[in-house]
């Protein structure tokens, strides 16, 4: 099959690099080409097949699937640099999968997809061939979302007028394709013009270069449908089928016009577009670190927000995953001690219309819709997004640094009810998104989002998984961490560890062989399932952060709590099965006050969100330290450096995994924002003049780092057995003491007043192998807490477990030192609010 030129003789473009050649600007590689003129020659058209879903470039050619089981047409646009487009209809349906092959068809090529199909939203249908639609599998994309009316299937205020035209032309071309149908002979003639009617207003021009490929030769545009026996899905008359061009119509066109409810705006020219990408990269022997969770410190970063502000990153790298591996960065992730960077989204997202209204921009990215798609705006050169991306992993790992990412698949950018047609929404909408049972106009939000995708689907599963695979073959990701990923585990309406999700990551053979990091909550009933996730996975502990939070403003009752969640959280995790590292232990992420503000700040200070404050968690655990924001008082300002320093070192001495937000080393601040989600701006990006000013913090967080990633016993496979023996016996490998020196008692664990306590881990009751087979042993530690507002003397363990101590941390020091050497028995004074670490010497 073959597609002729347009009807004036002018073509549309099919860039592509033969033979996987990767063009360049400068010395940089792309990974796409420049849009370019081709030369007038017809498009070749071959079957292609189903699989792979996408558009996937061979070095001769592209294959180009779409799944949609509620389609009855599929039309393949390809779209020039001009914004104009050609259409070839898919005819070859397996599966529910369209699909064709286009030789010379390569690199750089823009296109999309309009499906026909039944537009009845009040059973779930939402099929609306006007809207050029985003590839769900695509790769890379290009263009923007200008907020247009045509991205809506409903008429917006003051869009009625531009919907009655359009029905209207819309009402003349099917007049027109009728007649054509009629008389075969007249459809030829009249070609070039009959294709003229099927665009919309804003794509066409006095050249009238855009064609539909639908030659006689291939019968019907239409093609066959995906379901010969879907007739109630038939039924619906809006959008069923094309009109047809220059062939003998197989199916009933549109009797009627669009209904006002769609009122059929062509959405080419102001939607995105997805484009073929060029899958060959030299990775120059890349392999993955791939390190034991016993040896991780994984440390959250944005890519615009850690680098955007960088003195010594070049300007026009900024911002940009160029500028994220630049060695400067590089550099200070090493110093610290990082082993996993943990990047916030980076899959393809939109910025939302309503806060560009208000001169606000969606900055954290949680409002994705290319799930195999690294974000364009990330890039330091068009068209080379894939690249650049690839380039950064790969930078990363010879630096012996995991990159893992944080993922957004429970929902779409696409939103409610009311939301944009941009790609799921209108190529299968029942397929791909959860609808209200009895409602199905109405999607189910257990997000907060609008919508919640369907993970009882098959194909919206395997989205999801080849997704992830892609990212890890394609990509060389290190793991993922699954924002509200309980939404995942919802079969129908209950979170369920039996869930098909977590069976094909079970079985996955390189899924499951990377860092599964779930945020296991989200906001529908049920939700919060801290603990509840299958052995494979680790968890963002949320029961962590709010119990340090607690211990350290002064709360009531927390030892308990807090020696559960210093020692692992056992209560989560043992019973099923998992070790104390399924604990992504973290105080601070993304999401709420940065370090600095959490010891600043009382209540939340979101007004320059545009909502009046409503925004934003409202309970944060926090303490301002007696005076609500910027200070200048001395005493303040040094009680919310240390307690900053005693998160800090509570978390690296916690067993599990710790969690490093970017920033908080330097003491960075959001002036009390607690939801930037919309803030892209220097109110949310890394002020790295900082390293000066708090050149003492950052200091101490290395410092508390190396001391852990020193010392195996901070760092344990397995839980601790506890001190069954009794304090007095050197073989526990844990003890809780009073300061007094005493062992713990039910009632000094009961106690509501409370603050302070010891533990001692025994170095030498570790009783794990290391890799080679050998006992690890490790030096002995003592470390008091002190959450008083007073200083407590801690009495020593007698000198059966250790003739002298000495300081290994002081959170009273700006930079952790303190030089004492303490005998066994000895009282030390342990500063107010304040963490003391002694190792055993001798």
């Amino acid at each position: 099959m073959t597609v002729s030129p347009t009807a004036d003789g002018e073509s549309d473009a099919m860039s592509g690099q033969p033979g996987g050649a990767s063009p360049t600007i400068g010395d940089h590689a792309l990974d796409v080409a420049p849009a370019t003129e081709a030369p007038a020659a017809p498009i070749i058209v071959w079957p292609g097949t189903p699989y792979p879903l996408g558009a996937t470039y061979d070095g001769a050619g592209t294959n180009f699937s779409l799944f949609s089981e509620v389609a009855t047409a599929v039309e393949l646009c390809l779209v020039d640099d001009r914004g104009h487009e050609r259409r070839i209809a898919l005819d070859e349906v397996d599966g529910y999968c369209w699909h064709c092959y286009l030789p010379n068809v390569g690199p750089g090529q823009h296109y999309g997809f309009r499906v026909y199909g039944p537009y009845d939203p009040d059973r779930g249908l939402r099929c609306d061939p006007s809207k050029l639609l985003l590839d769900p599998y695509g790769k890379a994309f290009d263009g923007a979302f200008d907020g247009d009316a045509s991205l809506f299937s409903y008429p917006l205020p003051g869009t009625e007028e531009q919907a009655a035209e359009r029905a209207a032309e819309f009402a003349g071309a099917a007049a027109d394709a009728q007649t054509d149908a009629e008389d075969p002979a007249a459809a030829d003639a009249s070609e070039g013009d009959a294709s003229d009617e099927i665009l919309s207003d804003d794509a066409q021009s006095a050249d009238d270069t855009a064609e539909v490929a639908t030659p006689a030769a291939i019968g019907s545009a239409a093609g066959p449908t995906a379901d010969t026996a879907n007739d109630e899905a038939a039924a619906a008359p809006t959008s069923e089928t094309p009109p047809e061009i220059g062939s003998v119509a197989t199916e009933p066109l549109p009797e009627d016009p669009p209904t006002p409810e769609m009122p059929q705006l062509d959405s080419l020219g102001h939607t995105m577009v997805s484009v073929v990408i060029n899958p060959y990269f030299d990775w120059q022997n890349d392999r993955s670190p791939n390190r034991p969770y016993h040896q991780t410190v994984i440390y959250e970063a944005h890519v615009k927000g850690m680098t955007a502000t960088h003195p010594d990153v070049p300007e026009h790298l900024r911002g940009t995953y160029a500028g994220l591996c630049h060695p400067v960065i590089i550099d200070h992730l090493k110093a610290l001690g990082i082993t996993a960077i943990e990047l916030m989204p980076v899959h393809q997202f939109m910025q939302d219309f309503v806060l560009q209204d208000k001169g606000l921009r969606n900055y954290w990215g949680y409002n994705t819709f290319g799930f195999l798609a690294p974000h364009v705006e990330y890039a330091s050169h068009p068209g080379s997004a894939v690249t650049e991306f690839k380039a950064m992993v790969r930078e990363f790992h010879n630096a012996g640094i995991e990159v893992i990412l944080d993922v957004v698949y429970n929902h779409t950018a696409e939103g409610n009810h009311l939301g944009p047609t941009v790609s799921f929404r209108g190529i299968d909408n029942a397929a791909y998104y959860r609808l209200v049972d009895g409602d199905p106009a109405m999607y189910m939000d257990y997000t907060g989002t609008g919508n919640s995708l369907n993970g009882r689907h098959p194909h919206t599963l395997q989205l999801i998984m080849d997704s992830l695979r892609y990212w890890v073959l394609e990509m060389h990701v290190d793991g993922f961490r699954f924002d509200l990923a309980s939404t995942l585990a919802r079969e129908l309406h209950d979170v369920d560890r039996l869930s098909a999700f977590f069976d094909l990551v079970q079985q996955d053979p390189v899924v499951s062989q990377v860092k599964l990091i779930a945020e296991p909550w989200d906001v529908g009933e049920g939700g919060y399932q801290v603990g509840n996730f299958p052995p494979l996975w680790t968890e963002w502990n949320g029961k962590y952060r709010d119990t340090v939070r607690d211990y350290w403003r002064g709360e009531p009752a927390t030892l308990g709590e807090f020696a559960s969640r210093l020692t692992g959280s056992s209560d989560l995790y043992e019973a099923t099965g998992r070790r104390p590292l399924a604990s992504i232990n973290f105080v601070i992420a993304h999401d709420g006050f940065t370090l600095r503000d959490l010891v600043s700040y009382n209540e939340k200070h979101n007004e320059a969100n545009g909502e009046d404050n409503r925004d934003g968690e409202s309970h944060n655990r926090s303490w301002n330290c007696g005076v609500e924001g910027p200070t200048d008082d001395p005493e303040i300002l040094e009680l919310r450096a240390r307690q900053q320093r005693n998160i800090l070192a509570t978390l690296f001495l916690s067993q599990g995994t710790p969690m490093l937000a970017h920033g908080d080393e330097l003491g960075r601040t959001q002036d009390g924002n607690n939801n930037v989600y919309c803030q892209d701006s220097e109110l949310s990006w890394m002020d790295w003049d900082l390293r000066e000013t708090n050149a003492d913090l950052l200091e101490f967080t290395r410092r508390a780092i190396a001391l852990r990633t020193e010392h195996p016993v901070f760092r344990r496979r397995r839980f601790f057995a506890g001190n069954q023996a009794g304090w007095g016996d050197p073989e526990v490998d844990i003890a809780w003491l009073t300061p007094a020196g005493e062992e713990m008692t039910n009632a000094d664990w009961d106690s509501g007043f409370a603050r302070s306590l010891a533990v001692y881990f025994n170095g030498d009751g570790i009783q794990e192998k290391d890799e080679r087979g050998e006992t690890i042993v490790d030096d002995s530690f003592y470390i008091c807490f002190n959450a008083h507002d007073g200083g407590i003397d801690f009495r020593l363990p007698p000198e059966v477990y250790g003739p002298e101590w000495e300081v290994a941390l002081d959170t009273t020091s700006s930079t952790g030192d303190r030089e004492i050497i303490a005998a066994a028995g000895d009282l030390v004074p342990v500063g107010a609010r304040s963490v003391l670490v002694l190792r055993k010497v001798g």
